[in-house]
């Protein structure tokens, strides 16, 4: 069925609809596409304990060097 033939269909039930039943119809307007918002990647734990683990190291690798050079003195 082409979309000519389904509006062809719709339009003859609804005039059989009026004629026969005395029915009332209302059309509405077509809403409007909502709007595309960007895609993001929601965190999975595993990334969350990633991302912790990567802090953990740059703050030990950061604390590091400072205690080398205590050593060194």
């Amino acid at each position: 069925m082409t979309k000519e033939e389904l509006r062809a269909e719709l339009e003859r039930q609804a005039n059989r609809f009026q004629a026969v039943y005395g029915g009332e119809i209302t059309t509405y307007a077509a809403q409007p596409d909502p709007e595309r918002k960007p895609w993001r990647k929601k965190p999975t734990i595993h990334d969350q304990v990633f991302k912790e683990e990567l802090q953990k190291i740059e703050k030990e690798l950061s604390q590091q060097p400072s205690q080398s050079n205590k050593n060194n003195l």
